[in-house]
């Protein structure tokens, strides 16, 4: 496995479709590999094969519903490198490889802030789906159906859009300045404690 770099905003293939995968094949399990490595690299929720310069409907989201035992693996008094060695467990357990996704359903609404990996420093305010229904199929070819809401609905979002060249600064609502993004993140965070 290795990390790829990720393709910044201004890049013309971020503004490209993506094609169909027909072959699983070792080359796609390798960019798969790979597309994980560099997400846990990153510390990101999701990544789109554009966002690494490979113009095929392959993405990887994290979500963060799927329970992880945190005790599994890390001691009382864990080391740095347990810490680390806890994190990319967690990420493993959580992230869920995507192969020619397809929304077939969605419903509800959700309004909240993104990032996006190919536009670092840049925080939005977006209007998604609260609950996402799509078919895909997985690094062997397997069709599988899922149902994903809040956060994993909007990764899943998010990532499709990549795959049709859409970068999510030219969907949002409102892109946010240093203040906004401070005064959104302390509202935020008393609302939480509420």
């Amino acid at each position: 496995m290795a990390t790829r770099n990720i393709l910044s905003d201004g890049d013309k293939v971020l503004l490209k479709k993506s094609r169909i995968v027909t072959d699983f094949n070792k080359r796609l399990h390798i960019l798969l590999d790979d597309m994980r490595e560099t997400l846990i690299a990153a510390n990101g929720l999701g990544l789109a094969a554009p966002q690494v310069g490979v113009l095929r409907r392959v993405a990887l989201i994290v979500d963060t519903s799927i329970e992880y035992d945190k005790t599994d693996d890390i001691s009382e008094d864990p080391t740095e490198e347990e810490i680390e060695e806890h994190r990319i467990n967690q990420y493993n357990k959580q992230t869920i490889e995507l192969i020619n996704p397809e929304i077939i359903k969605s419903e509800g609404e959700q309004t909240g802030r993104e990032g996006c990996l190919s536009v670092p420093g840049v925080n939005a305010i977006v209007t998604r789906p609260n609950v996402v229904s799509l078919r895909a199929q997985d690094r062997d070819g397997n069709t599988f159906e899922l149902e994903v809401s809040e956060l994993a609905a909007r990764a899943v979002c998010h990532e499709v859009d990549h795959l049709d060249g859409v970068i999510f600064t030219t969907v949002a609502d409102k892109i946010l300045t240093d203040e906004e993004l401070e005064e959104y993140l302390a509202e935020n965070e008393q609302t939480k404690s509420e």
